[in-house]
């Protein structure tokens, strides 16, 4: 026992201290991520980044979408119930992971990773989500971050 250290006490600064104070901060981390998370009813994109991701969807999306984002034969529609239905309580990251690593059919991967944000814009603009200040990060993580609600208020 070290000089002026009281029987039955775990010093300061051991190595279990030091994992519960991380267990501790990672916790911290996790519950202020959670509840920091944006909804798409926050503006979470920019009319700028929805204006190319139409002209994106137009070139590579629209001629299995539709024009419209109706949908036709087996692609299903982009736009209204059903879609925000599919997506209600999911993340724009899970939406863009999707995008990213199977669209389009027939050359998946083939759009950046800006493009499949900006469509993923697009997409919000069309559903009738707010635009904002600022653009959806091309990143899955952040991306994660920003939960799909099919109405306003249902966090």
């Amino acid at each position: 026992m070290n000089r002026g250290q009281k029987a039955g006490r775990v010093p300061l600064g051991g190595p279990a201290s030091l994992c519960v104070l991380a267990a501790l901060f990672s916790w911290i981390l996790v519950a202020s991520a959670q509840s920091s998370g944006s909804s798409v009813w926050d503006g979470v994109f920019t009319e700028a980044q929805a204006k190319r991701g139409e002209a994106a969807y137009l070139q590579y999306c629209a001629s299995c979408h539709g024009s419209a984002l109706e949908g036709a034969d087996v692609a299903p529609a982009l736009v209204g119930g059903t879609f925000t239905s599919n997506w209600n309580d999911l993340t724009v990251g899970d939406l863009y992971e999707r995008i990213r690593t199977t669209m389009p059919l027939d050359s998946p991967g083939k759009l950046s990773r800006q493009q499949d944000a900006d469509v993923i814009a697009f997409l919000l603009k069309m559903n009738a989500w707010p635009s904002g200040a600022s653009e959806l990060a091309p990143d899955a993580g952040a991306l994660k971050q920003v939960k799909i609600e099919a109405t306003k208020g249902a966090r």
